[in-house]
């Protein structure tokens, strides 16, 4: 019998599109301490961080691949940040609750049975200066 793969990464990536779609403000509900998570320490509480994806708060999405990674401000500061999938314990939109609660990790394990997952690209910084605009046709 074959082991399948974790189901949470297409329910995180439904779940996000959703709240984004009816204009709602998604967040995850990560474990701090679980293996190959990246965030600001200094704003973990309880071994847990909320983290606001929603497209106005975050640069450079990546839900398509594993670990879930983003470019955010934190006090700001930029930070890059990594969290695989199977520390996510909940993704729900801010206005109304609504979403999935996963309820407790993934086994780490089971997250690296698939290989080690591939790096996220190095995301692109804009230069420093004056911000500039142009007209996309």
């Amino acid at each position: 019998m074959s082991t399948s793969s974790s189901r949470r990464p297409y329910l995180i990536r439904a779940i996000y599109q959703w709240a984004v779609d009816n204009g709602h403000t998604p967040h995850l509900l990560v474990q701090a301490d679980y293996p190959g998570v990246v965030v600001p320490r200094e704003h973990v509480q309880d071994g847990r961080i909320t983290l606001n994806i929603s497209p106005m708060a975050i640069q450079n999405l990546g839900l398509e691949q594993e670990p879930i990674w983003f470019s955010a401000r934190f006090s700001g500061r930029a930070f890059d940040v990594q969290v695989p999938s199977g520390a996510v314990l909940a993704i729900f939109a801010r206005e109304n609750g609504e979403g999935v609660v996963f309820g407790e990790v993934e086994p780490a394990a089971a997250q690296e049975e698939g290989g080690t997952p591939p790096e996220p690209p190095e995301p692109t910084r804009p230069k420093p200066g004056r911000p500039q605009l142009r007209v996309v046709k």
